[in-house]
């Protein structure tokens, strides 16, 4: 029997959302920030899983000017059987400022996972992470949770379950408060309804999203309750199994419940999903610190747990704990498997480049980046800063390894000093580093730099001048355990020649980016990226003729 290995989807893929239609599964992951929106991926054996596509494009979605770490929210997949539609239940946070958490949450449907899909169907503003539970007698429901912002009431609120309309969305009825979650760790969320054996079971994400992370879970013989939570009165799965009272807590990082004997980390936010053989599994998201820290820059990666249900119909990991484990027991009747790699290469051969590209804030369009103009390459034109939230030119992929290289080759003749292209590794617009040419008012020509941005502070961290006949240069990051190193190679040259070594990006992680203490500043990750910048007269280019990544 094969084993499968956490995580399942490296990086960020945060809040999985996992269904089986027929033999193949589909997942659907978070996006926050980034275009475009949602993720989706499939798998047929829940080891190897493809990037399908991603949902929310230009038209269908606006982040420009978004907040870390606001955006697109916890998607939920489901299929109902009757219709043969796929649905997608999402939210959108547009702002959290005091904690008001304006929050407007969607549906869309497709006949196909592949799309295309509908127009996002207004649902509720009453909270985020929505869910659909598509009933055996034809009704539909919606979960979520109802955001409390009221002082002297227990934060973050209640879980709501309301009757729906599937045509438009139209809650029929009232919000029915059904509980304000199943163990002592407070911050439930996240809610998602399944049916098994005469029972409706609510699965709920617990404890925040931090290290006291946890899903637990609860039942009703009807969908509008009363729930019973689960009797061990503890999650169902966590990195961090020892007793939490934390009721009242909206969220916190709670960092005192790392467990130094778990390979993974905040164990949280599951689904549920059932193979034709029989066997049931849940996908969660999880966290991997860099050893010694409780930093995680591959920000929140999807895993996956084997369970059972016991005698008493209720659900367990197959094991009888509830200790999310690095590696479970995958599909009775699969042997042997290849394993796909995560490396990245893109030479920019054909029009469409790969879809595992994505860009902070604003949508991917022809007019600043495209394969057309000049064949064989990528053109990006130059976009606001990167500290900008609203047009910044950036294409990246997601870091999904503590040990890595980019290494890519641009031509770019800047004429002025606000016109840069290169690599980088980016966080978000206040948290990034970047190895670029730029134009020296010495030389009069293209010249090597790199900045950095930390906690929204600009620090231009290398001075010497190093030319770069011509405007063209082949640039490579190395990325290892928290550290960055530099190198470039001109034309007419052989070998790597250093540039910067052992720059601390250990920041560039969900703990790093904000500052506070006992806080978590953000719940995507550490991204690596090509890109380019125009504060002068928005009339310049980069072209790159590959991008690659290779995970060692």
């Amino acid at each position: 029997m094969v084993k499968i290995k956490n995580p399942i989807i490296p990086g960020m893929a945060p809040d999985p959302s996992i269904i089986r239609v027929e033999n193949t599964y589909y997942l659907a992951t978070s996006t926050f920030h980034w275009m475009p929106g949602i993720q989706l991926y499939k798998s047929t054996d829940l080891v190897n899983w493809t990037l399908i596509d991603n949902v929310l494009k230009k038209d269908k979605i606006n982040l420009q000017g978004t907040n870390t770490p606001g955006g697109i929210w916890a998607p939920h997949l489901s299929y109902d059987t009757k219709t043969k539609k796929y649905w997608l239940a999402y939210s959108h946070m547009v702002n959290m400022a005091g904690r008001e958490f304006s929050s407007n949450s969607y549906m869309m449907w497709s006949e196909d996972i592949s799309g295309p899909w509908s127009e996002p169907i207004y649902l509720t503003s009453i909270g985020f992470d929505p869910s659909l539970f598509h009933d055996e007698d034809g009704k539909h429901y919606a979960a979520i949770l109802e955001w409390e912002s009221r002082e002297g009431y227990q934060a973050p609120g209640h879980i709501v379950i309301v009757e729906i309309s599937l045509e438009n969305g139209e809650v029929l009825g009232q919000w029915k408060r059904v509980t304000q979650g199943f163990t002592t760790r407070g911050c439930a969320e996240a809610p998602q309804i399944y049916k098994h054996a005469g029972y409706y079971y609510l699965l709920l994400a617990s404890g925040g999203t931090g290290y006291a992370h946890g899903v637990e879970i609860g039942r009703s013989k009807s969908i509008m309750g009363p729930y019973e939570p689960h009797p061990t009165g503890e999650p169902i799965i966590t990195s961090s199994p020892r007793h939490l009272f934390s009721l009242g807590d909206p969220d916190a990082g709670h960092f005192e419940m790392y467990n130094p004997n778990s390979l993974i980390q905040k164990a949280g936010h599951g689904s549920l999903v059932d193979t034709p053989t029989g066997e049931w599994y849940i996908t969660h998201l999880m966290s991997r610190p860099l050893p010694r820290t409780l930093l995680n820059p591959l920000g929140r990666e999807t895993s996956i747990q084997k369970m059972r249900w016991n005698d008493d119909n209720w659900l367990e990991m197959e094991d009888g704990s509830n200790l999310a484990k690095i590696e479970v027991e995958g599909i009775s009747g699969i042997e042997d498997l290849k394993l796909l790699n995560h490396d990245v290469q893109e030479y920019f051969e054909a029009p469409k480049y790969s879809n595992q590209f994505m860009t902070p804030y604003q949508a991917q369009t022809i007019e600043w980046v495209n394969t057309t103009e000049r064949p064989g390459f990528l053109r990006i034109y130059g976009g606001d800063s990167f500290f900008s939230q609203v047009n910044p030119s950036i294409m990246a992929t997601r870091a999904t390894s503590f040990l890595y290289e980019i290494d890519t080759k641009v031509i770019f003749e800047p004429n002025h000093y606000s016109e840069t292209a290169g690599v980088g590794l980016y966080y978000d617009s206040n948290n990034w580093v970047y190895l670029h040419i730029t134009y020296s008012e010495i030389t009069k020509g293209p010249v090597l730099s790199v900045l950095q941005a930390k906690l929204g502070e600009r620090k231009e961290i290398f001075q010497p001048i190093i030319e770069v006949p011509s405007g063209t240069v082949e640039l490579k990051i190395i990325y290892n355990m928290g550290f960055a190193e530099m190198y470039y190679r001109l034309v007419d040259q052989e070998e790597w020649q250093l540039v910067m070594e052992k720059i601390d990006v250990t920041y560039l992680s969900d703990e790093g980016v904000n500052g506070e203490s006992g806080e978590i500043g953000g719940f995507t990750g550490l991204f690596n990226f090509i890109g380019s910048v125009d504060a002068h007269q928005h009339d310049s280019f980069a072209d790159f003729q590959f991008y690659k990544v290779v995970n060692f």
